[in-house]
């Protein structure tokens, strides 16, 4: 099965390589692997023994953030090394003052994993959530390496559950420990003969907890609002969700929406300009007239990084992303104590199913759904209950970092 999955690596970065000259995210996928080697030796210093977290994407080093933060506190001598899957992640946090070192990951063979820990040395290996390297996983296994799983969390459908998953049971059985977001996880990965494993929560929650004392004020969102009535954030957004706020933006007098599209390419946001046509654009926002922005009814944020602050303007917030792969990061709004609103492909993401049970969080997958919603929540009390259901369950479930802390003062 190892060389099917071999030939699956290479057949993968083979495509990468053949669409690169016609695909950005391919582009840097591939450019940001050349020379890898040649780097990490010139960079990481010999004898550091870095711990070395590992992240997909952006959303997954949103959960080692507050791992990261507390061993940077705790064990300031530490070296940090991350490294990133995808380009998403590793060109937005590449500079990231939390680690000494931020790479992309060699593809996942049995030479590069080698040559990869030859020279990283890590003291300690820390993966998130859903990244199952075989290569990788089994020569830390070989070299004692400790390795950790963080917020993991497991499916009865996972491949890992069926009698056809054997290669991928062995994959997980190289694993020190699991710390799972639920009880749920645990159990089945007793079910496999996998037993290192205990519950902790999603790190998640210990960071965006904090993120109402930190926000930052915004002049222009601030002068955007003025005088506005109900305010909608939309997050993450992708065409199916801005095709359903766009039909209620017409129907609603006095909505302003605050819409962070998930992509800011320059087709994209022209045509967010044409679905919006009394839209500004958060870049641009100083020179536009006071006509223009008296009339405007949409800010579009046309960057990354500000999503977090920008909730902290709302009254309730749209998460996109539940039309296509899944939604996105839910608990940025939900900490704000904002009722979230979402696309119908949700239920792999534990806080989105919680926030639904808690009466905080309500899919929709029509477009008189989403009506239907937005006019239940403009009655005072069903408002006022879903925020205060929002905020709580944030709050509530905090304190999966200090569980892990815990384990590694032992090891450290």
């Amino acid at each position: 099965m190892h060389l099917l999955y071999d030939l699956g690596i290479w057949l993968y970065g083979l495509i990468l390589r053949l669409i690169s000259p016609f695909h950005a995210k391919a582009k840097l996928w591939v450019e940001g692997r050349r020379g890898i080697f040649i780097r990490l030796e010139q960079t990481v210093e010999s004898g550091s023994h870095p711990i070395w977290f590992h992240f997909a994407s952006l959303g997954e080093f949103e959960q080692g953030r507050s791992v990261m933060e507390g061993i940077k506190k705790k064990y300031p001598n530490e070296k940090i090394l991350i490294t990133f899957f995808s380009p998403s992640g590793f060109e937005v946090r590449k500079n990231t003052p939390l680690a000494d070192y931020v790479f992309y990951l060699p593809a996942d063979t049995s030479r590069n994993a080698g040559r990869f820990l030859d020279i990283v040395q890590p003291k300690l290996a820390v993966f998130t959530k859903y990244e199952y390297w075989y290569h990788y996983f089994k020569e830390l296994d070989r070299r004692q390496v400790q390795l950790l799983m963080i917020s993991s969390i497991f499916r009865e459908e996972q491949v890992f559950f069926k009698w056809y998953g054997g290669f991928f049971r062995s994959i997980l059985k190289r694993v020190t420990f699991f710390f799972t977001q639920n009880t749920d996880s645990v159990l089945w990965l007793k079910s496999i003969g996998i037993t290192q494993a205990g519950l902790a929560g999603d790190t998640r929650f210990d960071r965006v907890v904090e993120l109402p004392k930190q926000r930052r004020s915004i002049a222009e969102v601030e002068d955007f609002l003025l005088g506005s009535g109900v305010v909608l954030v939309a997050g993450s957004t992708w065409e199916p969700d801005e095709q359903l706020l766009a039909e209620l933006l017409s129907a609603q007098k006095g909505l302003k929406i605050i819409l962070a599209p998930h992509e800011i390419h320059d087709s994209h946001i022209r045509d967010v300009q044409q679905l919006f046509p009394k839209s500004l654009l958060f870049s641009q926002y100083a020179t536009y007239n006071a006509v223009e922005k008296q009339q405007a009814t949409v800010l579009v944020i046309d960057n990354i990084g500000m999503l977090s602050s920008l909730y902290g303007y709302g009254q309730l917030a749209y998460i996109g992303g539940g039309f296509g792969a899944g939604i996105h990061n839910t608990l940025e709004a939900a900490t704000y104590g904002l009722p979230v609103i979402f696309g119908p492909k949700y239920a792999k993401f534990q806080e989105a199913v919680d926030l639904i049970e808690v009466g905080a969080g309500f899919s929709i997958s029509t477009v008189a759904e989403l009506f239907e919603v937005f006019e239940a929540l403009q009655h005072h009390v069903k408002l006022e209950n879903a925020s205060f259901a929002s905020a709580k369950y944030v709050k509530e479930k905090a304190g999966a970092t200090q569980i892990i802390m815990r384990y590694l003062a032992d090891f450290l």
